[in-house]
Formats: C-alpha cells, sequence, structure tokens
C-alpha cells in the first residue's frame, strides 16, 4: 500500500506579490512623470518655479491627509476592495491632469491625485502580512519597494519621450488607462485572507501562517492617546521626514537641477535621474535580504535594527554631502545613486519595525508616519522653490544656485541617523493579540 505523500505548498503568495509590485510600478509612474513633464507643463502654462512647487505640494498634501484614513480602511475592511478603489481614482486623476489648463486647476487636479494614491503603501504593507511568514516579510517589502523605484526609473527616460512624442497631455492619459485595467484584474483575482484564494491550498495556509495582527469580527478602534505618547511613533516618523525628503526630491528636482544647474537636454536628464533611481532600487532589493538576514539571526531586535538603521542614513547622508564637491555631472549623478542606495537599504528595516510596533493597526500605523514623512516633503518642496528662486534672482552662479538644496538634505539625513539610535523595536505601540474597544 502506498502511502499519500504529503501536498506541497502552492506559489500563490507570489502571485500576490507579483501583483503588489506591478501595482508599485505602476504607482511611481504615474507619480513621478510629472517631474519629467515639469519644463513642457511650465512653458505650456507659463508657470514660475515657485509657483510649481505650489502643483507638487497640493499631491503631498492631499498624500498626507488620507494616508491615516486610508490604511484605516484596510485594516477594518480588508485590503482588496480598497486597493481597488484607490487605483481607479489616482488613475482618473492622472488623465485628468493632462486636462490641465492653468495653475489652480493643475493644483485642484493633483490634490484628487493625491488623495487617490493615499494609503496604496500602507495597504499593500498589511497584504504581506497577512500573505507572507514573518521570515519572508522583508525580501517581499524589498520587492516592493525595489519595483516601485524601477518603476520611477521607467519613468524618467519614457516620460522624456513621450512628452517630446505624443505632449505631456497625452502621456498623462495613456498612463491613467494602464492603472484602470490593473484595477480590474486585481479586485477579480485577489482576496484578503489566504484560505479564501481558491488556488492557495492547506499546505500554503499552514507555511504562511496566522498573522499577528489577524482579527475576527469589527476592528478595533485605535487608542490615539497611545500613539500620541509613544516615543516610537515620532522617531520612526522623523526618519521617514528626512527619507521621504532625499526620496522625493531626486523625483521632483533632480530633473530640474540636471536641465537648469547643468545644461543638459531633457533626454539625458531623464536618463541620468534614472540611474540615481536605479540605484535606489538595488538598495531596495538587498535591504530586503538585509532585513530577513537581521531577523534571522540578530536575537537583540532593539540594537540591530537601532545599528541598521543609523549606518544606512550616516553612509546617504555622506554621500549626498560629496555632491558638493562634484565638478562632473556624472560624479553628481553617483553620489545620488550612492545617496538613494543606502536610504533605500534601510527602509525594509523600517518597515519592519512599523510591523513589529503596530500590531493589529499596521496599515493605519504605517500611513501615520507616512503622512509625517509627507510633512517633510511638503515643507522641503516649498523651500527649493524659495530658495532656487531667490538665489537666482541674486545672479549667483548656476551650481552654486542649487548647493543649499543638497547640504541641507544631507543635514537632514543625519539628523535622521542620530533618531534610529533612540528607536526600540522592543517596546510596541500595541500589542498583537491584546483585548480592545471595538467600533461601534
Amino acid at each position: 500500500m502506498e502511502l499519500a505523500l504529503p501536498a506541497r505548498p502552492t506559489h500563490v503568495r507570489y502571485g500576490v506579490l507579483f501583483a503588489l509590485c506591478s501595482l508599485a510600478v505602476l504607482l511611481y509612474i504615474d507619480r513621478v512623470s510629472i517631474g519629467q513633464a515639469a519644463t513642457a507643463i511650465r512653458d505650456s502654462l507659463d508657470l514660475k518655479i515657485d509657483q510649481w512647487s505650489w502643483v507638487n505640494n497640493a499631491f503631498i498634501l492631499a498624500y498626507c491627509i488620507f494616508e491615516v484614513p486610508t490604511g484605516h480602511w484596510g485594516d477594518r475592511y480588508g485590503s482588496r476592495g480598497v486597493i481597488a478603489r484607490i487605483v481607479i481614482w489616482w488613475s482618473l486623476f492622472t488623465m485628468l491632469t493632462g486636462a490641465g489648463f492653468d495653475l489652480w486647476s493643475l493644483i485642484a487636479i493633483r490634490f484628487l491625485f493625491g488623495a487617490g494614491e493615499a494609503g496604496a503603501f500602507p495597504n499593500a504593507a498589511r497584504v504581506v502580512t497577512h500573505w507572507f511568514p514573518p521570515a519572508e516579510r522583508g525580501l517581499a517589502r524589498g520587492a516592493i519597494t525595489t519595483t516601485s523605484l524601477l518603476g520611477g526609473a521607467l519613468a524618467q527616460p519614457l516620460s522624456a519621450w513621450l512628452v517630446q512624442t505624443i505632449g505631456w497631455r497625452a502621456m498623462f492619459g495613456l498612463y491613467g488607462l494602464l492603472g484602470i485595467v490593473w484595477a480590474a484584474f486585481f479586485y477579480w483575482w485577489f482576496r484578503d485572507d489566504p484560505a479564501q484564494h481558491p488556488a492557495c491550498n492547506a499546505a500554503e495556509q499552514k507555511h504562511i501562517g496566522v498573522p499577528e495582527c489577524s482579527h475576527e469580527g469589527d476592528h478595533p478602534a485605535i487608542d490615539w492617546l497611545r500613539v500620541i505618547l509613544s516615543p516610537n511613533v515620532w522617531l520612526m516618523g522623523a526618519i521617514m521626514v528626512v527619507s521621504a525628503t532625499l526620496f522625493y526630491m531626486q523625483f521632483q528636482w533632480y530633473p530640474t537641477y540636471l536641465e537648469e544647474a547643468r545644461q543638459i537636454s531633457k533626454q539625458l536628464s531623464g536618463n541620468l535621474t534614472g540611474i540615481v533611481i536605479v540605484g535606489g532600487a538595488l538598495g531596495a532589493l538587498a535591504g530586503g535580504f538585509f532585513s530577513d538576514f537581521l531577523l534571522r539571526r540578530s536575537a537583540d531586535r532593539r540594537w540591530s535594527r537601532r545599528l541598521a538603521g543609523f549606518v544606512t542614513l550616516t553612509l546617504s547622508a555622506a554621500s549626498l554631502w560629496a555632491v558638493r564637491y562634484c565638478e562632473s555631472t556624472v560624479a553628481a549623478t553617483l553620489c545620488n545613486a550612492a545617496a538613494l542606495f543606502f536610504l533605500q537599504l534601510s527602509i525594509p528595516t523600517w518597515w519592519t519595525v512599523v510591523a513589529e510596533i503596530s500590531g493589529r493597526h499596521g496599515a493605519a500605523m504605517w500611513g501615520l508616519m507616512n503622512s509625517l514623512g509627507g510633512l517633510g516633503v511638503f515643507t522641503m518642496t516649498f523651500l527649493v522653490g524659495w530658495v532656487v528662486r531667490n538665489r537666482e534672482q541674486a545672479g549667483l552662479e548656476k551650481l552654486e544656485i542649487w548647493r543649499p538644496v543638497f547640504d541641507g538634505v544631507a543635514l537632514a539625513l543625519a539628523f535622521g541617523a542620530c533618531c534610529w539610535l533612540l528607536v526600540d523595536a522592543t517596546r510596541p505601540i500595541f500589542r498583537p493579540h491584546e483585548p480592545q474597544l471595538k467600533n461601534k
């Protein structure tokens, strides 16, 4: 009599990861393509560089406002419908960006675009927690971050080419259509619970295990007093502030810096910005392995997380500070790529710590700290426009005009590195299964 061999786990979770990675690619193509279209839009609508700051910040402001509630919706109702709604919303306003006709119409459209994109990554983080065992989550998060950056890197030369070939208005229409197709497929195929997915067998469900943040019935209300009093919230939020500042500086301002300060063509600007983003993508991929390695090999969660974050952000700050000594455009690009590499090397560890301290409110807490990061980007965007405009009016040499931008972000990164030394991953805001009051 032959014994039946135990069924091998299926690999539906990797299909889920592919869906999240493709989501990240589309998100960043739609988010950062406006950086390559900026000069064409400003010329078409006669906008000054400080006015352009308002357009960029309209997105950031909405993103900050809606990140927490949209993350909480995912925690409470599940990510399937929330993610599909997010993608359809942002895709529609990506298309409408091409219909902008003046400063205020662009501000309104980009605000609503930001409201649509808010919550995408908190809900993606929640999906990872439900579909992957703890030892695989760092790599999954690293893969999502990597592909988001590859989407951003692809968007640079592709958008530069499309702007010159079909115009900026048609480009936004094309990008928006892709998102609507993705949302329809995702809603049809994905399930929040692995046990409800018809292709996920019992062996894979056992391999995934029960996520620490799983819950039955109504989702518990968030104890906001506990959130406000948690040092980890403010430390992780401050780290995200400086991280997002570097990240968005590369997408929003580096193409403009290359074209105006380095006097290079739009297509070459797109190619070089793409190199910077690829540096970040490589860092995110390496960071996923790095985070999982720490989880498996280090028994001291407190100091392993602290030192990983401190070292990587310090190296990022040093790389960006080196831009002030770069005479060649290629050297400046490589320094920016190194800065983004080391920053992204730290991000999967940041994700891991947020998951460890957030309990059942992972998406909402992720959204809160990401919103704090958005406030840093909001401030940076205004300051860059103001500093560059005033230094232009003072008649300074073009490279000298932009020097405070890179120096200031480098100092901010050094501050973030110091914050890592105070983070304590062993002190959760909420414990995974502690009883809490239910929402009525």
